[in-house]
């Protein structure tokens, strides 16, 4: 699927809240070899990725920021972010612009896949790693065939902390 398809998907996609008996609907994207889910009722649009103006002393994930006609915005490499090695940018590299906590944040990413409805019992808990790893910002795993996706709370993941530190950033 490439930008254009998937701002359609999004555009035509009903919203659906995640109530009990419910699907809910999430954008897919991925991160190497992995595919994960975030809400789409947090994504404002798609963009193709344009390299973003280096803000000094920022921390490594945070590449820079963009013009979107004329807000000025944080973009995130989730690759650095998420540890997950030297992130390289290609014609399928797409920045998901979301509004997180009142903010309007880019998320780099490797590309997106679809808009997917996940029925409440297609949603497995998160396996407990004995502390070894934060997993706060993950809501559970979505199972669709053979397919299996990480289901990542956006908000959580974009913590007060982060927020906060884009903001000195920005100043």
């Amino acid at each position: 699927m490439n930008d254009q398809q998937a701002v359609k998907a999004i555009s035509a996609a009903p919203a659906t809240a995640g109530a009990p008996g419910h699907t809910s609907e999430y954008l897919t994207f991925s991160l190497g070899s992995e595919e994960y889910g975030i809400d789409i009722l947090k994504v404002q649009e798609i963009r193709g990725y344009e390299k973003p103006t280096a803000i000094a002393n920022a921390p490594a994930f945070i590449k820079g920021v963009v013009n979107l006609r004329g807000t000025i915005v944080p973009v995130v490499d989730m690759r650095i972010k998420f540890s997950l090695g030297k992130a390289e940018y290609d014609q399928f590299t797409v920045v998901i612009i979301l509004n997180v906590a009142g903010r309007v944040v880019g998320m780099v990413v490797d590309g997106v896949s679809d808009v997917m409805q996940l029925a409440a019992d297609q949603v497995r808990a998160v396996p407990e790693f004995s502390g070894a790893f934060d997993t706060q910002y993950i809501t559970g795993l979505g199972t669709v065939g053979e397919r299996m996706l990480i289901l990542v709370d956006i908000e959580k993941l974009m913590s007060a902390s982060d927020m906060a530190l884009m903001e000195q950033t920005l100043q």
